[in-house]
């Protein structure tokens, strides 16, 4: 059996990553599942880029503060205790806008990991 009680301010921040990142899966042996915290002071991207996954289900669930999600189909405002989901196949781009008045935490969870965003541009 494995458990894990884990708080992320003790994991290490990703590197290289547009906002504070902490890898929940990559400091234990999840195989399924991806899951990390984020925290995006304004004008940070949640994610490297505007993408989509050809089968990964993402799940943010916003801890505090509001995330911004730019899709195809338009923007999606989602306040904290609230979530954004994105199926397969579906462009978006998770964000804190510029203007914003106060950071965003956000605990996101995908299946399954291996699968790499796929960068979209809105303007093809």
């Amino acid at each position: 059996m494995g458990y894990h009680q884990i708080d992320p301010e003790d994991l290490s921040e990703t590197e290289d990553y547009p906002c504070d990142r902490r890898g929940v899966s990559d400091a234990t042996e999840l195989h399924a599942l991806h899951a990390a915290t984020y925290e995006m002071v304004p004008g940070e991207d949640l994610s490297r880029s505007y993408h989509y996954h050809e089968t990964r289900e993402e799940l943010f669930y916003v801890l505090d503060g509001t995330l911004h999600v730019e899709t195809p189909d338009g923007e999606y405002v989602v306040s904290a205790d609230e979530v954004f989901v994105a199926e397969p196949e579906s462009p978006h781009r998770a964000h804190n806008p510029a203007d914003a008045d106060e950071p965003v935490t956000v605990l996101g969870v995908g299946a399954p990991p291996t699968d790499i965003a796929r960068p979209y541009d809105p303007d093809t």
